[in-house]
């Protein structure tokens, strides 16, 4: 769905002639929507913290930084590069202790809508993309890629409903291959101010190992109409699932 502090007057609307901000984060379900034609669009991590307890391991990673910079270059479509500046992680195994911090790989995103980017109350995209290896020593130095779906609902004034499907070819370290991966999402978002916002999602992840799930909850604050701050947090629902983590940041539409 499209996720913002408060909704456009018309007046605004007409002064900026740019669509209401809708960004893909805090949330996993991507929006839709497209960046404005000519017009560029950051979202990026403060910083960020996960840990994870499984058979006797303990992982934590540190994140800051991460951006995902999108261009619009046709009405219907903007191009995306992710970036991961600094990773720290730090993996504990009875009494030993590793600890790797580098820049991360880099993700090529193409987003393109198929209908809702300026009306209606639905909104479909596709967004297809791949995984640089950048060989650092946060990277797994394979190559992955995928297509995501996603589908948004403006059910009422203040709320709506996003959906979405994922499948991807990602690189397991226990067979040393690339295996198929599916992923789903479902969110609900809705406006508690004017400038305030809040969503309640799932997710789950399917694949050559255990189905993994997890609850998402965050807010947003809308500092302007084109700048909006978050914070948000991913718990695990079962034991394959990663425990948990926290995160905070911004999105902003120039």
């Amino acid at each position: 769905m499209q996720k913002q502090g408060r909704a456009e007057s018309p007046l605004e609307l007409k002064e900026t002639s740019l669509r209401e901000l809708a960004a893909d984060r805090p949330d996993a379900t991507e929006s839709p929507v497209t960046v404005d034609k000519g017009h560029f669009q950051v979202e990026s991590t403060f910083v960020s913290f996960a840990r994870n307890d499984f058979e006797g391991t303990r992982t934590e990673t540190w994140g800051i930084g991460e951006s995902n910079i999108k261009y619009g270059f046709r009405d219907d479509m903007d191009f995306q590069v992710v970036i991961a500046p600094y990773i720290h992680e730090k993996e504990k195994t009875l009494g030993s202790e590793e600890t790797n911090e580098d820049f991360g790989d880099i993700i090529l995103r193409l987003k393109y809508n198929l209908w809702g980017n300026d009306d209606g109350a639905t909104a479909f995209g596709l967004l297809p993309y791949v995984k640089i290896p950048t060989q650092t020593r946060v990277s797994n130095d394979h190559w992955e890629g995928g297509l995501i779906t996603p589908f948004s609902w403006r059910v009422g004034e203040k709320w709506g409903i996003g959906l979405q499907a994922e499948l991807g070819r990602v690189y397991d370290d226990d067979d040393r291959d690339l295996d198929w991966d599916f992923s789903h999402t479902a969110v609900l978002g809705f406006e508690i101010t004017d400038r305030t916002g809040m969503y309640l999602e799932y997710l789950g992840s399917a694949g050559d190992h255990p189905y993994h799930s997890f609850f998402s909850g965050g807010l947003s604050y809308g500092l302007t109409d084109m700048i909006l701050l978050d914070v948000g947090t991913v718990i695990g629902l079962n034991e394959e699932a990663e425990d948990m983590s926290v995160f905070t940041g911004i999105t902003w539409k120039f």
